[in-house]
């Protein structure tokens, strides 16, 4: 018997922008990235495309705004998100910015004059959260410059996290006179404890990707933009290349250790184990380690 489908389930001033001015990883293959055919040309806001084989890449593209978030530009980003969700030939999914900036902070100009009762009649900032922590298949943000305000949420709610080592991260939303609001505060106390974050979110400051490695928050910082990207592409392939149920599980139980007490997440990481007993590829796996084959062709079922 199959398993059930749920598998028992980041200052520069800028105008209109949120700112206050089984190998281990090290040894990966480096896998060299060719440019496929994008399917962009309906959007204005980001490119896609399938740089490797089961890999998605999302890249934000408004240069001009330092990739400001905007509702046009998350309303984009979700449907291009849900397409590789769906789409069965990506395994793992690629959030980019540029060079210069992931994303540095939301579209002030969206904002500035919004009042209480519009804000929370429309639910404002709902329609950016919810899309990417719901998505069934992994997703690396790979974060390059400016990851301030909406940038540095958006970057946590990735499975993974990379960031160049010079990468700017900070939450300034109290210079502005809110706060974070679209999972800022939380992710980041879970990330890298309270005392931390509370001096971050209280005073605005800046944080640097190669702090952002040691505090816990990004997995890996890197020395420069290509090797962020070869990093994260690598590992993006490495993914894609594991049977798939297997990853979505993996990816499962890890989120639900953030929800769960000890004991809970223990017995729901034991249910999750035996309903991969039914799966193709659990069968395929242990057969091919028991006689030493290496070049296993997994089915995703």
């Amino acid at each position: 018997m199959r398993p059930p489908t749920s598998i028992i389930r980041r200052c520069l001033p800028a105008p209109s922008s949120l700112l206050t001015a089984q190998r281990p990883l090290s040894q990966l293959r480096a896998i060299p990235v060719r440019h496929s055919s994008t399917s962009s040309q309906h959007y204005e806001n980001i490119l896609v495309e399938k740089p490797v084989d089961g890999v998605g890449k999302i890249t934000l593209n408004r240069p001009k705004a330092l990739n400001a978030l905007s509702t046009p530009l998350f309303k984009e980003l979700n449907d291009a998100l849900q397409k590789f969700d769906e789409d069965p030939s990506v395994r793992a999914i690629l959030l980019a910015g540029s060079e210069r900036a992931f994303a540095a902070g939301a579209d002030i100009k969206e904002m500035k004059d919004l009042t209480f009762s519009k804000a929370y009649s429309t639910n404002f900032i709902q329609l950016w959260s919810t899309t990417i922590t719901n998505l069934n298949k992994p997703t690396i943000a790979a974060v390059s410059g400016y990851a301030l305000g909406g940038g540095c949420e958006l970057a946590m709610m990735a499975d993974i996290l990379y960031c160049t080592a010079n990468a700017t991260f900070g939450q300034p939303e109290v210079k502005l006179g809110v706060i974070p609001g679209a999972g800022g505060s939380q992710r980041l106390t879970r990330a890298i404890g309270k005392s931390k974050s509370m001096e971050i979110i209280l005073t605005g400051k800046t944080f640097s990707g190669e702090e952002a490695e040691k505090w816990g928050l990004a997995a890996r910082s890197f020395s420069n933009f290509d090797e962020l990207m070869k990093g994260a592409t690598d590992t993006a392939a490495v993914i894609a290349g594991n049977p798939m149920l297997a990853v979505k599980a993996a990816k499962e139980v890890v989120n639900q250790s953030q929800e769960l007490s000890l004991n809970e997440g223990v017995k729901y990481e034991r249910r999750v184990f035996h309903a991969l007993f039914g799966s193709k590829d659990q069968k395929i796996g242990m057969e091919a380690f028991a006689n030493k084959v290496k070049d296993v062709k997994w089915t995703h079922e």
